[in-house]
């Protein structure tokens, strides 16, 4: 990742974090026993936890203020990168850190239901304006009603 252009740093962050939430899927089951009756019982902790708390401090930490300003440039370009790739990430992002939302709340909550306050009827008036400018957006992009 530290020798990734920018142009594969998205991608190769998300088959990153692919492959280490898919090892977690057959890394914790394996040692069940070792979790219930020795990290659970007297060490109080749980083995998924610890291994997500890893890959958090010693990988998406490192990484995340390159990866976000990325990810909100490719958000501004619609399919820079693929949907899901966008979806995968920031989900997973989600899942090692829910405080990182603060860092682009309406990344997240494309993705994510309920991470922006409910609507409020007061602020109708706005959230119309905001959809008829993007409307306005997309048929200056080429999108026809």
């Amino acid at each position: 990742l530290q020798a990734s252009p920018p142009d594969l740093y998205i991608e190769r962050f998300n088959v990153a974090l692919g492959q280490y939430m898919g090892a977690l899927q057959s890394i914790v089951p394996l040692f069940i026993y070792m979790n219930k009756f020795y990290i659970e019982t007297k060490l109080n902790r749980d083995l998924k936890d610890d291994l997500i708390k890893l890959f958090t401090e010693h990988v998406a930490e490192k990484h995340i203020y390159n990866l976000m300003p990325l990810l909100l440039e490719a958000q501004s370009t619609p399919f820079q990168i693929t949907p899901s790739t966008m979806a995968n990430i920031v989900k997973g992002l989600y899942t090692l850190r829910p405080e990182w939302v603060q860092m682009a709340p309406a990344l997240f909550s494309k993705f994510i239901p309920n991470i922006l306050p409910p609507a409020v009827e007061s602020e109708l008036q706005e959230y119309a304006a905001q959809d008829q400018k993007l409307q306005r957006e997309l048929i200056q992009n080429g999108f026809t009603r």
